[in-house]
């Protein structure tokens, strides 16, 4: 990566995302909620679920399939559940913790929490990063920028991107 584009990207680093992780799950503990679930809003919130989760001593975890991002700046009309489907029968009266890896447009965040709130749910969120474009503000965030973000789990793209020469392209 050439040290312009590097300027252009905020770069989250393995040892980054676990402090981020860590001081997230510290700040909902401080603030004194205590999640029954965990839902990540997948695929971006998969591993910052998972990571806040065990900070938090969570085990009670699922995942909601929205695609909205198709590439890098490329979005879809709206964003679209895919399945398979979470029970949200489950998360009826249940304190759930609803997690992504970034609030940008904030779209997505907005379905996720609205769709868990309409089941009866008691929804907050958490992020890793936040952009000033977001139309929701989470509940808890890590760091704000208004820059791409390089993800340590999907800078790098597909492998199949990375046979094909495309390395890099998220």
């Amino acid at each position: 990566m050439s040290e312009a584009v590097a300027q252009e990207r905020e770069h989250l680093s393995w040892d980054g995302f676990g402090e981020a992780s860590r001081d997230i799950a510290r700040a909902i503990i401080a603030d004194g909620f205590v999640p029954e679930v965990v839902v990540a809003i997948a695929r971006g919130g998969l591993l910052p679920a998972g990571s806040i989760a065990y900070g938090l001593g969570i085990k009670n975890c699922g995942a909601i399939n929205v695609e909205f991002y198709t590439g890098i700046g490329t979005v879809l009309d709206a964003p679209e559940l895919l399945p398979p489907e979470l029970d949200m029968t489950y998360l009826n009266g249940r304190r759930v913790l609803l997690v992504d890896d970034v609030a940008d447009s904030g779209r997505t965040l907005d379905l996720a929490v609205r769709l868990l709130t309409e089941q009866g749910a008691e929804v907050r969120s958490a992020v890793i990063y936040t952009k000033p474009t977001t139309i929701i503000q989470p509940d808890y965030a890590w760091k704000a920028t208004d820059l791409w973000i390089d993800f340590p789990w999907s800078w790098q793209g597909t492998v199949l991107e990375e046979d094909a020469g495309l390395v890099g392209s998220a």
